[in-house]
């Protein structure tokens, strides 16, 4: 899914004060790690990731992992930090990222 840089920076706003739902350790990317991104992803549409790897090479091997597995867009990749899209038309509106007033 391609993103306008509008929707893109739109994306960004939400997610500056967003938490990181999902941690990747030294372990790599385990399939209870893929589980639990795709249950936040479901839930909350736009989530961040906090990927803890030795180098970048390994970072951006897991982040393309993360992308090919689940399906998801990356908003926004800064240091440890990954911003990740995966739009769910039936998605709570409590519960969702992107349809809860800021």
């Amino acid at each position: 899914m391609s993103l306008t840089q509008d929707t893109k920076k739109r994306y960004r706003s939400i997610g500056h004060s967003l938490n990181p739902v999902v941690m990747v350790s030294e372990n790599g990317l385990t399939e209870n790690v893929l589980e639990a991104i795709e249950t936040a992803l479901f839930d909350h549409e736009l989530i961040k990731v906090k990927i803890s790897v030795g180098d970048r090479e390994d970072k951006k091997a897991i982040i393309a992992e993360i992308l090919k597995q689940t399906g998801c867009t990356l908003v926004q990749s800064i240091g440890k930090m990954i911003l990740i899209l995966k739009e769910n038309p039936k998605a709570k509106p409590k519960l969702s990222n992107l349809k809860r007033p800021l």
